[in-house]
């Protein structure tokens, strides 16, 4: 493990402390914790978050030349 130093608001760090009392941990093992959990979120590699996402609604039913007229009717 590598040792980093964070600064955080008073009122979160009492809450952490508050949660590493109630579970008797240390407060570094609930930001790792809390770290682990909140990175579940992110893709596991850049390319994945910036895919756009692609809809299949079927077939259109207006043809490409026709479009524009259509959206102004």
């Amino acid at each position: 493990m590598q040792k980093l130093q964070i600064l955080f608001p008073e009122p979160l760090l009492k809450k952490m402390k508050c949660v590493a009392r109630r579970l008797d941990i240390p407060v570094s093992e609930v930001v790792r914790r809390a770290t682990d959990r909140w990175l579940e979120g992110f893709p596991e590699s850049p390319t994945e978050k910036n895919k756009i996402p692609v809809i299949h609604a079927g077939r259109c039913l207006v043809a490409a030349r026709d479009m524009r007229d259509t959206i102004y009717e």
